[in-house]
């Protein structure tokens, strides 16, 4: 195989598996509460600036600032839900779309009054690892490894306790929630940081890779979107897979085009997708 497709093909995969957080916790938080967090990019821009500020501006650690970013961008998510989700949690989707649209913008205007529109620079790279005939870069494999790893702690956090149980309950049936005496508003607020924190670990991971800017969350938030739906939304699995078969599509037509047609490329394959099966590859 020429080793620049395998090169190709293996960085795919790399991506899918950075790709998969953010799809993870929208997917969470939509199979839950059951609304669409038009910000969840912009949730991870501030992460990324956390960090960012953190490491460079007050000094900390570099694994400091990470671990810090996870409770910051969970907490986050809590006051999304508090102050935005849960007062319209019975209004038409439409508005709870514009309502999650207008933190968009507002998290967007909040960053370029303090950090103006420069583009800021974590400044950290790892050497480059050779595998056979190909060279991957350090940054993208710790990046995956964290990315799994974070994956299958939110298995294990969803299969083995009882809130996990609870919250797979919820996604596929919302009527059991008063038959397993469970706390709707208790569930909800646990979903919502789960979710702020998954896409804390995300921003973790793209501020290594990314320079962070206010708009930064555009590079990567509509094809998360797209991802959630491809795999169908609410759909843990479905998403997870998708995420790593979006990962080779961009990957692999970066190889045979550049990388603007690779991304025309997926969003051809995403309309596609959406004719044939509206509900999402992986739907139940």
């Amino acid at each position: 195989m020429d080793p620049f497709l395998l090169e190709a093909l293996l960085n795919g995969v790399l991506l899918g598996g950075v790709f998969a957080l953010p799809v993870l916790g929208l997917n969470l938080v939509f199979g839950v509460v059951d609304v669409v967090w038009l910000c969840y990019a912009e949730l991870v821009m501030v992460g990324m600036y956390a960090v960012w500020f953190l490491h460079t501006q007050a000094g900390w650690p570099l694994a400091l600032a990470f671990a810090a970013c996870l409770p910051v961008v969970a907490a986050l998510g809590l006051l999304l839900h508090l102050l935005v989700v849960r007062p319209l949690l019975s209004a038409a989707p439409i508005n709870q779309v514009l309502a999650t649209g207008g933190v968009l913008f507002v998290l967007q205007g909040a960053a370029t009054l303090v950090f103006s529109t420069d583009f800021r620079s974590l400044g950290v790279e790892m050497p480059p690892m050779e595998l056979g005939e190909v060279f991957v870069s350090g940054t993208k494999l710790a990046a995956f490894v964290a990315a799994l790893l974070g994956a299958a702690a939110l298995w294990a956090f969803l299969k083995f306790t009882y809130v996990g149980t609870a919250i797979r309950a919820i996604a596929r049936d919302r009527e059991v929630m008063p038959l397993m005496g469970v706390n709707p508003r208790r569930v909800y607020l646990i979903a919502s940081a789960v979710g702020g924190a998954l896409a804390g670990l995300a921003a973790c991971l793209l501020v290594v890779q990314l320079d962070v800017h206010p708009f930064v969350g555009l590079s990567f938030g509509p094809i998360t979107f797209m991802i959630c739906v491809m795999g169908g939304l609410g759909n843990m699995l479905g998403g997870f897979l998708a995420a790593f078969l979006m990962g080779l599509i961009v990957s692999t037509g970066g190889f045979w085009w550049n990388t603007e047609m690779s991304y025309v490329v997926a969003f051809l394959f995403f309309i596609l997708v959406i004719f044939v099966r509206p509900r999402g590859l992986f739907a139940r």
